[in-house]
């Protein structure tokens, strides 16, 4: 069975965006994040998105502006398939993008159980909210910035029973990142 892992930047207050949707805060471009960024951009999965998300991506990635400050991360984005949840997006024009308007947890489920690589899901907090509750995602990767936003929106929002999460490896960064590796708790 293909592994999911949700991999996301909050606050060190505990919000993936503020209180006007930015995230712009979560980008750093020292050489070791950068390097760190590098190594897990050219992996061979897939990467869900919901729409907010995706369209902010797709606003980027594809410029000559990604492929000048980030190339390795902007080929690995370009080329990798991805898949966009949404009922109100019509059409999904960025490279190997795949819309889906269905059930996302149905969707899930029947990707996981389909041969390939991983899969890993970058921001798109309502898509974790949907997802961690049945069960989908194998393993958490959360990456705490050194800044605290005061309001903005929770990774979990929404999500309404409790989710034991078992801490399995940690890395720290010059830059005051720390990187949090959870797996859910059977």
């Amino acid at each position: 069975m293909r592994r999911l892992i949700a991999f996301e930047q909050v606050s060190l207050d505990g919000f993936f965006v503020d209180a006007n949707g930015d995230m712009s805060w979560a980008h750093k471009r020292d050489p070791e994040w950068i390097e760190f960024a590098d190594s897990n951009a050219s992996g061979d999965g897939a990467l869900l998105f919901g729409r907010v998300t995706y369209e902010m991506m797709a606003s980027f990635w594809p410029t000559p502006a990604a492929m000048e400050t980030m190339p390795v991360v902007a080929e690995g984005m370009n080329n990798m398939p991805k898949a966009v949840f949404s009922r109100t997006l019509e059409k999904a024009s960025w490279k190997n993008t795949t819309l889906v308007k269905g059930d996302i947890v149905a969707e899930v489920r029947r990707m996981k159980r389909e041969p390939g690589p991983g899969m890993a899901i970058l921001g798109s907090g309502s898509i974790v909210s949907q997802l961690a509750p049945a069960a989908l995602i194998d393993e958490f990767q959360i990456v705490v910035n050194p800044i605290v936003l005061g309001k903005g929106r929770t990774l979990f929002e929404g999500v309404k029973e409790k989710l034991g999460l078992k801490l399995i490896k940690t890395r720290a960064f010059g830059n005051g990142n720390v990187v949090l590796y959870y797996e859910p708790m059977a």
